[in-house]
C-alpha cells in the first residue's frame, strides 16, 4: 500500500510542475487572454487548455 501512497505522490508532484510549466507557457497565456479568464483558477484552466488543445491536434 504505501508504494501506491508514493506513486500517487510522486504523480501529483508531477502535475504540478506540468501545471507550472504549461501556465508560464506564452500559448496558454494567450489562449487564457482569448477566454477573458481569471488567473485564480489554474488548475481548471490548464485542464480546459489541454483538453481544448488535444482535440485540435486531433483533428
Amino acid at each position: 500500500m504505501s508504494t501506491i501512497s508514493s506513486g500517487l505522490g510522486k504523480d501529483q508532484e508531477i502535475w504540478n510542475n506540468l501545471k507550472k510549466a504549461i501556465a508560464k507557457s506564452s500559448g496558454f497565456k494567450q489562449w487564457q487572454q482569448d477566454k477573458k479568464s481569471s488567473p485564480e483558477q489554474t488548475d481548471e484552466q490548464v485542464r480546459e487548455y489541454l483538453r481544448s488543445t488535444l482535440e485540435t491536434l486531433a483533428y
